[in-house]
């Protein structure tokens, strides 16, 4: 039975991340939230008390779409994160995050400062609570 990865988050899913989901998940489709969403998503009000209202559109949404045992890609602010988790185990569907490596790499100027540039590298997708 085919598989589909529902992207809850402020990136762009790079090519690496799209192979390793095809290959480690069995992924055979990938979609993006609609616009007016990931507006949503993106733009989580910091003064709100409390967000689990305000993230209704998103699962209603995911109710609408995604089948049982589909991926969930949750990453960003972490409050949001922690309800959706629960919304998608609640749900029957199985969220996941996507881990990283840092490399960091110094540059020295002639006047002697330092740069400090950081690149971030996906290594695999964990599911939540594993």
């Amino acid at each position: 039975m085919s598989k589909t990865l529902y992207l809850i988050f402020n990136h762009t899913l790079t090519h690496i991340q799209e192979d390793d989901g095809k290959k480690s998940l069995g992924i055979s489709s990938i979609v993006n939230l609609p616009q007016h969403l990931k507006d949503l998503w993106n733009d989580i009000p910091p003064n709100l008390k409390e967000i689990n209202t305000f993230l209704n559109p998103l699962k209603a949404w995911l109710n609408e779409n995604a089948n049982i045992n589909d991926y969930i890609l949750i990453q960003g602010d972490f409050g949001a994160c922690y309800h959706m988790v629960n919304f998608a185990f609640k749900n029957k569907f199985i969220p996941i995050y996507s881990t990283t490596k840092r490399i960091a790499e110094e540059y020295k100027s002639s006047d002697g400062s330092v740069e400090l540039r950081h690149k971030f590298k996906h290594c695999i997708f964990r599911k939540y609570g594993e």
